[in-house]
């Protein structure tokens, strides 16, 4: 296939009934595994780089894998780059070749988020590029704070805010976190339910790692298109790593370590793709 939009993607997990999953990758080893589980599958995927992230994983770097692998993929792959927070530096992303990204202005208040995220989708559709935004504010670890209680996302506000923005997908918040979560979260499936049936653009899921298969499904149903999966990628290959470095007789290798990362990503981000309903839809 090649380098695709967000927005054929997710209009096409509207249309079927699935969502995409979306897959952070912070190194050469997880776009591989990455890549490895979509074509298996045959489904459709996002590789995306989160700005938090970047003093590990180099936005220069990880972009060049990302693009030359989605480039040579036998599926549909789009590169996202994920929460970003200020202009600059989603026209950054959108300069090396991204072909969707995220601004983040959910911190701000409700007018500003508008204005911000008014600004930012201008650019981004003016080079042809895919916005999503987020409105009520998902919490949790992800910038090295505690996990905390996640602000839900108001019905009329996401009416209004889909409006002015003209933004092509939104992350909600119904009790969702990022991160690993400390105890099953409560999913208020009424309040996405209602968002579903008032906006008409898709809707995001962050914070997926550790929700159930059943609640995943139970998302899709009620209306999201995509779904972002970092925390559980990094666990199971983190998981794969200790394995073998706690196998007697087992000679431990900096291959056997990058191996092990490519099998932990290909496992982990597998098993979503099929609980998300996308395997197949790679045509």
């Amino acid at each position: 296939m090649s380098l695709v939009s967000l927005k054929p993607l997710l209009d096409n997990a509207k249309k079927g009934g699935y969502a995409v999953g979306s897959f952070n990758m912070l190194s050469l080893e997880t776009v591989r595994g990455a890549i490895k589980a979509a074509e298996e599958l045959n489904s459709p995927i996002i590789l995306q780089l989160a700005e938090v992230h970047m003093p590990y994983a180099p936005i220069e770097y990880m972009s060049l894998i990302m693009l030359e692998a989605a480039k040579q993929a036998k599926v549909p792959v789009a590169v996202h780059f994920d929460h970003g927070t200020c202009y600059e530096s989603i026209a950054r992303a959108i300069k090396l070749g991204f072909s969707s990204v995220m601004f983040d202005g959910a911190s701000s208040p409700f007018e500003e988020n508008i204005r911000l995220t008014k600004e930012v989708s201008k650019m981004a559709h003016a080079m042809g590029v895919t916005i999503e935004a987020e409105l009520g504010q998902v919490g949790g670890a992800e910038d090295g704070n505690v996990m905390v209680e996640a602000t839900l996302t108001k019905v009329s506000e996401a009416i209004t805010f889909a409006f002015e923005t003209r933004v092509d997908a939104l992350a909600v918040s119904i009790g969702n976190l990022h991160g690993e979560y400390t105890q099953p979260p409560k999913l208020r499936f009424d309040r996405l339910l209602e968002i579903s049936n008032s906006i008409g653009i898709p809707i995001v899921l962050h914070g997926g790692s550790g929700i159930s298969p059943e609640n995943f499904k139970k998302s899709v149903k009620y209306g999201i298109q995509k779904v972002n999966i970092a925390t559980a990628i990094q666990l199971c290959s983190t998981k794969k790593v200790k394995k073998i470095s706690e196998e007697i007789n087992r000679k431990l290798t900096y291959f056997s370590i990058m191996d092990s990362i490519i099998e932990g990503s290909y496992e982990s981000i597998k098993e979503h793709i099929l609980v998300f309903g996308s395997d197949g839809k790679g045509v």
